[in-house]
């Protein structure tokens, strides 16, 4: 942990010494301009006793050099499992998360950003329990609402591609949340940024 913060700190440092020589375009076309155009999103695979995958893209537009705002998709498949004083497998839980919502961002400096993104998931779940004879199966399924709000830091890594990083938390705190009292940490590629 300690090792990401310097190095986050470093890339802050050479970014915002690059940044005094960040120019606008004052010239740039009225209307609908592809090259303002953001793609990306984020993906995350953790495989193992808690497995997790993540597909979660965005679409949007940077308006100007301060404000951009779009689209985004979740999708994440997820099972963990827990074990008896044994080693044998106690419970398996699996869950479907799909859901999506908007995201506004708002730029201070060029590579640091503000972020809010109000979204709405569909979660499924099914728990099977092993130490019951027979085994036992629950599934439920419900919506919930959140509100992420947080910020984070881009770095461009060549013409318009770049790598972000973002930090946010749930400010609605819905007990189903799939966030619950957690930071989300986000780290991600695109177009655009």
């Amino acid at each position: 942990m300690k090792r990401l913060l310097i190095g986050i700190c470093f890339l802050m440092t050479a970014q915002l010494a690059h940044a005094q020589y960040y120019k606008t375009d004052t010239s740039a076309p009225r209307g609908f301009d592809r090259s303002r155009l953001i793609l990306g999103g984020s993906l995350g695979m953790v495989f193992g006793d808690y497995t997790n995958v993540d597909i979660s893209p965005l679409v949007g537009y940077r308006f100007n050099d301060y404000i951009a705002a779009g689209i985004n998709v979740n999708a994440q498949y997820g099972q963990y499992k827990t074990y008896d004083g044994y080693g044998n497998t106690a419970q398996r839980d699996k869950y479907t998360i799909f859901g999506g919502g908007v995201w506004g961002r708002v730029y201070p400096i060029p590579m640091v950003f503000v972020h809010i993104q109000p979204e709405y998931n569909y979660i499924t779940q099914k728990s099977t329990i092993y130490y019951t004879d027979p085994k036992r199966n629950f599934s439920t399924s419900y919506s919930v609402p959140s509100l992420l709000v947080g910020a984070g830091y881009t770095q461009s890594v060549g013409g318009r591609v770049g790598i972000g990083i973002s930090i946010m938390y749930d400010v609605i705190q819905d007990n189903r949340s799939p966030y619950r009292n957690n930071l989300v940490y986000r780290v991600g590629a695109g177009l655009g940024f």
